[in-house]
């Protein structure tokens, strides 16, 4: 899900002491930093949702319909893969803390094996810490950032096992696994309405039919496009 003000691509403008989310026209005071007992009394008031960065509240946007289809259909098929098993699929309301790099973050989704475990400093138990797979659809101004940075801070989070990145410009899921060392290593990229992901951490196989029913892809470039007209 595209975020604002994570980057320059995220531009976010700055007038006076507030920091304005054009699209929301949400003014947040910039002049200072948050503690995340002020970020956790915003978020309740407020009717859209916000991200929490080392004390900077950032206002999220919405998703287009692609978006919103791809990960509802991919959270219905993780949530039936998971029947049985001691682990839930959550939808992208879960906020997921990471308290190493002072952060709440709003994944596209996740699932969480065994008992929640919840952020230290939040008495009302709303942030999970201890996700163990999270999944992320890619949008086209945020792509970038959720394979380097995001996976980044995802991976300082103890508990994480699988990284699951899904385009929404092609029938395409690549996974990261985590080793029994430490080590990530890029599992799988599964390409093709026929193929199916294994996501390993949670042993559930995932049909990217289902993943991507309903989508239209544009048609692959022809020959003469790509070459050009034969002389």
């Amino acid at each position: 899900m595209m975020r604002r003000a994570l980057a320059p691509r995220h531009h976010v403008s700055r007038a006076g002491w507030y920091t304005v989310c054009p699209m929301t026209a949400l003014p947040v005071p910039s002049h200072r930093r948050y503690t995340l007992a002020e970020y956790l009394a915003f978020e309740e008031a407020k009717p859209d949702k916000h991200e929490y960065h080392d004390g900077e509240i950032l206002a999220m946007s919405g998703s287009s319909p692609d978006h919103a289809l791809i990960t509802l259909n991919l959270l219905a098929v993780i949530h039936g893969g998971l029947k049985g098993k001691p682990c839930r699929a959550y939808s992208p309301d879960l906020k997921i803390g990471v308290p190493p790099a002072r952060r709440v973050l709003y994944p596209d989704g996740s699932v969480v094996c065994g008992p929640l475990e919840y952020h230290p400093e939040d008495p009302g138990r709303r942030i999970v810490t201890n996700p163990r797979l999270v999944v992320e659809v890619l949008s086209p101004s945020s792509a970038s950032f959720d394979r380097v940075e995001k996976f980044a801070l995802y991976r300082s989070i103890p508990s994480l096992r699988e990284y699951v990145l899904v385009s929404q410009e092609r029938p395409l899921i690549e996974t990261f696994v985590r080793q029994a060392d430490g080590v990530w290593i890029i599992a799988g990229a599964y390409t093709g309405m026929d193929a199916v992901a294994r996501l390993a951490s949670v042993e559930v196989d995932v049909p990217l039919a289902e993943v991507f029913a309903g989508i239209e892809f544009p048609p692959p470039p022809s020959d003469e496009e790509i070459y050009g007209r034969p002389q």
